[in-house]
């Protein structure tokens, strides 16, 4: 299995295919509806944001609580197509990776082939395995949305698929 690190390069997005499965190391951010509305809310204020969308990559998940001990709860990926509504403008501003599970809207695909991105997808339901993979993890931003804050989260060999590749590619075709 591949590994690739973020951020992530232009090239390596372009060399990503759909159903290519990967394991990624570096840094993530969860964000999950609420949190997307505050982003374009925010955007279209013209306000600055709590992370750099040109580097970042976003995972639609809302950990469970932390139980003591451990660096994060469970972490699975929520339905993706919750935050179609606002993906596209976020892929305009830079966005580049997206995480969670399920497929996405026309508009997204197009947006997502359009700026060459990529929507990866990882294991539903496997919330506590995932987490193994978290190594840290700090509060951003938005607290007050709880586990629908955005965190940092610093991963080691997280398990991805390539769902929608940079070329319009997709496992759900």
């Amino acid at each position: 299995m591949n590994k690739i690190n973020t951020p992530l390069d232009l090239n390596v997005i372009k060399s990503l295919k759909a159903g290519q499965e990967l394991l990624l190391s570096g840094t993530i951010y969860t964000a999950r509806d609420q949190a997307h509305k505050k982003l374009i809310e925010a955007i279209k204020a013209g306000k600055s944001l709590p992370i750099e969308l040109k580097s970042a990559v976003i995972y639609y998940c809302g950990p469970t609580k932390t139980p003591k001990g451990n660096v994060i709860g469970a972490c699975g990926p929520t339905t993706s197509s919750r935050m179609d509504e606002f993906t596209p403008l976020l892929l305009a501003k830079g966005l580049k990776s997206m995480i969670g599970k399920g497929d996405r809207s026309k508009e997204v695909k197009a947006g997502i082939k359009k700026y060459k991105g990529v929507y990866f997808v990882t294991y539903a339901g496997c919330g506590a395995l995932l987490a193994r993979c978290v190594k840290k993890s700090k509060l951003i931003a938005y607290s007050d949305l709880g586990p629908e804050a955005i965190l940092k989260l610093e991963v080691k060999d997280f398990p991805l698929i390539v769902a929608i590749d940079a070329n319009g590619g997709s496992i759900y075709a």
